[in-house]
């Protein structure tokens, strides 16, 4: 059955032979990510491009703004493109068809913000469909090449920010460092209170600043589907109601 297209209130998303569909992951990076002072902002492994368009909605009453995609997955680099150019930051945004080691090394240019919703699969841990193990297996793009290609392609006073597993994502803070850089900003995200922690939301910078700790719980209560009034704020210039 096709995959429909994912629709936010001022954006689609055509998904349909994606490596990785839309997904809680990526609306909850979108939706973090710090794009204040961002003029020039840098997406690796784009997918959909859902979270791209999402940044450049926040940045959408800013001047002078642009975003890139990259994604190393074909099909899903044109449903980027398409992706983008049906929105209505189509001028601002573009798609680079690829890996981002090949864009590092060819490309020199920086970037004040970098988000990522990173691959974390390892070969003990591989997706069965193939497809999506492009966009979630490590051997497409490893913590220390990810942090690598961050460090290279940041701004001085840039932010990179990633979502990640709890374990992958303390794994990374502590492969940042000899990279130059250090988390300043970390947020625990659980179903609901008391549960553990399934996901981090990190923000790295190439200052040691002081660490801000948050946390975001998904659902209210202990049972019910109801969401938590938090991730409805994060999500109310988003989601359709309903």
């Amino acid at each position: 059955m096709p995959l429909p297209a994912f629709r936010f209130k001022k954006f689609s998303v055509e998904q349909e032979g994606a490596s990785q569909p839309v997904g809680t992951d990526a609306v909850l990076l979108g939706a973090w990510a710090d794009v204040q002072g961002a003029r020039r902002f840098l997406d690796i492994g784009t997918g959909t491009g859902v979270i791209a368009l999402m940044v450049a909605q926040r940045l959408s009453g800013e001047q002078n703004w642009d975003g890139l995609g990259i994604e190393i997955h074909p099909p899903s680099a044109v449903l980027a493109r398409d992706n983008f150019a049906a929105s209505p930051w189509a001028e601002q945004l573009e798609i680079w068809a690829g890996s981002v080691q090949d864009f590092a090394q060819t490309i020199a240019d920086h970037y004040d913000l970098i988000v990522s919703n990173p691959p974390f699969f390892s070969e003990r841990t591989t997706s069965p469909d193939q497809a999506r193990s492009l966009g979630r297996h490590t051997a497409t793009l490893s913590p220390g090449d990810l942090l690598a290609c961050a460090s290279q392609l940041l701004t001085a006073k840039g932010k990179f920010c990633v979502i990640l597993p709890e374990r992958e994502g303390l794994r990374l803070c502590e492969l940042a460092v000899p990279q130059g850089l250090y988390w300043t900003r970390i947020a625990e995200v659980r179903s609901r209170p008391g549960k553990p922690v399934e996901r981090l939301l990190l923000q790295f910078e190439k200052s040691p600043y002081a660490i801000q700790r948050e946390e975001i719980c998904m659902y209210a209560g202990k049972t019910g589907g109801d969401y938590s009034e938090e991730f409805q704020k994060m999500t109310e210039d988003f989601y359709l109601a309903g």
